[in-house]
């Protein structure tokens, strides 16, 4: 996955992304705060029901 910079950079964009390819998510899943990147990953992982390595790649891939 992208390191915190670069995905905080590029977060609107790929927040968009996963809303098209994941109806169920809201904005208040996809809440990136500096340092709470593991929290939101892990809500995002019960969501979704996704391990943290399958939500990488989905995040990666966008």
């Amino acid at each position: 996955m992208k390191n915190s910079t670069e995905l905080k950079g590029n977060w609107n964009e790929i927040k968009g992304k996963l809303k098209q390819q994941f109806a169920t998510l809201t904005d208040n899943d996809m809440l990136f705060a500096e340092g709470k990147k593991e929290e939101m990953i892990g809500k995002l992982q019960i969501k979704l029901g996704k391990t943290k390595e399958e939500l990488d790649k989905i995040i990666s891939e966008l």
